[in-house]
């Protein structure tokens, strides 16, 4: 008799306890996610009343596959543009909320006294919110639209990405755990490495390939492609020394660049849902109710960490990147949970062998318990920034909540902001690389050679050190001041006061690099304590900035490297270029864009917009319709509505709201007898008694009494042949009918 493999049996209970499960969800308008983990847990060897899993080992590879699959599909959601589109506002919004809740998650770890990985992956896990658990709740609460909600999502991203550079930096740290700061700075260049890779050969080899074979490849051919490009980059990084997720991630943004994308993501989707479902399944089978329970206070804890520590450090995070009060308070308040990628790094903990078991069920119970109270942690913002609003002086709250006509961008403040954050960039990467080829060449070459020339260590040491920081410290001066007296940072600071907070924030990220190079040559050659050598640090970047004569060779090596390079575009980015400064017409706070989608079973399907006055009755404009590969940019009121079109809205948050509401609820109704309502085919003799004899097709009222249609009529030939209106029915004919089951009967009849 033969049996299944026990891969096979295991599979098949995974998918029939997660079927049962998420149905349940689903019907509880909870997220799946946490449908999948509660489907593990059931199908654990914890659970001693059902049935368990045979081979976990199997589930874990398949969980592993789910893994690189799930990145692949974030990195098809990804791109570049969409970064460049965001603006500074997120990228600070999203620094300062991961520095502080790694902060809180490593310093929650030591004072339950746990190791030092378990509390370094710990802070990675509790600074990752969910994007998929917020945007459900957004969608369920129907803030989907708002501004704000449009704030979080792009942070979210940021997220991502970064969350993916972190399981970079954990792997690193992980496989040598007595890592110093010159091997994680070898790290990142391999990272950077491997990313110029990608730029170099991805974006442009691949989209260019895929255009070129576009006519001969089909969905089922498209999708063996890129599950295959997925793989390969995946085995590619492994080979590198990175992990197969990062690649697959990789990947996943180089085909988002191809005029492909929509297409690749829409036939990956069905194996992205099977294989992440296997994961986030073999997650709760990790779940033991006796760990549970021995860590209840610590899980406790991180809940409140995670509840207390998003809503103050989020707050502030965003209104460090010029969002209003309110705003800021809605963002942070929404951030209040982890999700799926803590599951992952805490997965890669675990591969790696370096947390212990205890923490992933930890963090399991944790982002469940933070997931259940994400919609009251959004619905108790306003009544705390109620709270804070008449608590808070005045003053205070009127200059972080004013209107946004005084901190709106225009498209002139766009420019500048755009112009000033790629010329600070650009000169920040150029010396950063100065100074750090200056460094590595001053400590492995000059540093030996003066030990062998002074006798006393301390000596060399002390020699090396102040000539290091010498010859670097015009590249540090440039890298802090330059563009800080420029017309684009001028003109944001004098317009705006909103616009303040972020240019102070790009002065203090360079005045902290600069500080990192002193903090790690004294770290290099001196045995100071970190409080001691964050002093000397931001000591040497004060003498730096204020010494006449390092900022004239500063600009003397500049000019001669401008000139040795003999490029217009740096030359223009060094200099700048004097731009007329004037004040763009600003719109109102609540008043942006959001993207809709008309449902297959709308009622709008099929009138144009000036039937819909969609303006008259929701105050909204439609700015754009995306409709397949095509976009419709200013309709006018002919323009029809199809099943399936993506429509960018203009409005404020309550208007938007009005809108989404009528879209998503002006349905065709349900139809409940639709299987009754089955059409058949039936052949119709005429009898010499049929009332149907000598009447013609149209007089015969099949159509307009009874409800059918006469397909044909038979002649004995290989075809049916037509029938024409006017043709009069004779006593044995015979016609082919179809209908509806009852119609038929009552035509027959």
């Amino acid at each position: 008799m033969s049996t299944l493999p026990a891969l096979v049996e295991d599979l098949t209970l995974i998918l029939i306890v997660a079927g049962v499960v998420t149905l349940l969800f689903k019907r509880l308008k909870q997220p799946l996610v946490l449908g999948y983990i509660v489907a593990g847990f059931l199908v654990s060897p914890h659970m001693p009343y059902i049935s368990s899993v045979v081979d976990e080992a199997n589930i874990h590879t398949w969980a592993d596959i789910g893994v690189m699959f799930l990145l692949f599909s974030l990195g098809l959601d990804f791109s570049f543009k969409k970064i460049v589109k965001m603006g500074a506002a997120p990228v600070i919004a999203t620094v300062t909320v991961i520095f502080f809740m790694m902060t809180l998650g490593v310093c929650a770890g030591y004072a339950f006294g746990w190791n030092k990985m378990d509390c370094i992956f710990l802070g990675g896990m509790l600074a990752m919110s969910s994007t998929t658990i917020i945007y459900k709740a957004f969608d369920d609460l129907g803030l989907r639209q708002q501004k704000f909600a449009g704030m979080v999502m792009s942070v979210l991203i940021l997220e991502d990405i970064l969350a993916i550079v972190m399981m970079v930096m954990l792997s690193a740290i992980a496989s040598d755990k007595g890592a110093d700061s010159g091997q994680m700075i070898g790290s990142v260049l391999q990272i950077v490495f491997f990313l110029v890779l990608w730029f170099v050969v991805g974006i442009f080899l691949i989209p260019m390939l895929l255009r070129y074979l576009r006519k001969l490849i089909n969905n089922e051919t498209m999708l063996i492609v890129s599950l295959g490009l997925c793989c390969l980059m995946a085995f590619i990084s492994t080979q590198v020394g990175f992990s197969g997720a990062f690649g697959a991630f990789v990947m996943g943004s180089i085909l988002a660049e191809t005029v492909e994308a929509e297409r690749i993501i829409r036939l990956v989707e069905p194996v992205k849902n099977l294989f992440g479902a296997i994961f986030f399944v073999s997650v709760g089978m990790l779940v033991d109710p006796k760990i549970l329970d021995d860590y209840a206070l610590p899980i406790l804890a991180l809940v409140l960490t995670i509840l207390i520590g998003q809503a103050v450090f989020g707050t502030l995070a965003f209104v460090l990147s010029g969002q209003t009060l309110k705003s800021a308070v809605r963002c942070g308040f929404s951030m209040a949970q982890i999700g799926e990628f803590s599951f992952i790094i805490a997965s890669l903990g675990m591969s790696l062998g370096v947390i212990s078991d205890f923490l992933n069920p930890v963090i399991v119970a944790v982002s469940v318990i933070t997931t259940f109270l994400t919609p009251y942690m959004i619905k108790a913002a306003i009544p705390c920034y109620g709270f804070l609003e008449k608590r808070l002086p005045k003053n205070w709250v009127l200059r972080l909540n004013r209107l946004t006509t005084s901190h709106s961008s225009s498209h002139q403040e766009q420019n500048h902001w755009k112009q000033l954050i790629k010329a600070m960039t650009v000169n920040t990467v150029v010396y950063t690389i100065l100074s750090i080829a200056v460094t590595a060449v001053m400590l492995t070459v000059f540093l030996p050679l003066m030990r062998r020339l002074i006798a006393v260590s301390w000596v060399a040491n002390l020699v090396t050190g102040l000539l290091t920081v010498m010859v670097i410290s015009p590249f540090l001066r440039a890298m802090i001041m330059k563009k800080n007296h420029s017309e684009e940072f001028k003109a944001l600071w004098t317009a705006n006061r909103v616009n303040r907070l972020p240019l102070i924030f790009t002065i203090l990220v360079r005045v902290a690099i600069g500080v990192a190079f002193i903090f790690y040559i004294c770290h290099r050659l001196s045995g100071f304590s970190n409080a001691i050598l964050i002093s000397l640090g931001v000591a040497g970047i004060a003498l730096i900035v204020i010494s006449r004569t390092i900022k004239h060779r500063s600009i003397q090596m500049e000019r001669r490297f401008i000139l040795n390079l003999r490029s217009r575009d740096i030359e223009a980015q060094v200099h700048g270029h004097k731009r007329p400064l004037y004040e763009g017409h600003l719109l109102d706070r609540d008043v942006h864009i959001a993207d809709f989608e008309v449902p297959y079973d709308s009622l709008w399907i099929g009138q144009t917009l000036k039937e819909l006055a969609l303006r008259q009755k929701y105050g909204v404009d439609v700015s754009s319709i995306l409709r397949a590969n095509r976009r419709i940019n200013i309709p006018d009121g002919n323009s029809v509505i199809f099943p399936g079109d993506k429509l960018q809205v203009i409005g404020s948050d309550d208007q938007l709201s009005a809108f989404g509401k009528a879209l998503a609820t002006e349905l065709y109704e349900e139809d409940e007898n639709m299987e009754q309502r089955e059409m058949k085919l039936r052949r119709m003799v005429i009898g010499g008694t049929s009332i149907f004899v000598g009447l013609t097709l149209k007089e015969s009222g099949i159509r307009d009494k009874y409800n059918c249609m006469v397909v044909g009529l038979e002649e004995g030939k290989e075809n049916l042949s037509q029938v024409a209106p006017d043709y009069r029915f004779r006593q044995g004919d015979i016609l082919w009918v179809v209908g509806e089951e009852k119609s038929l009967e009552a035509l027959f009849e």
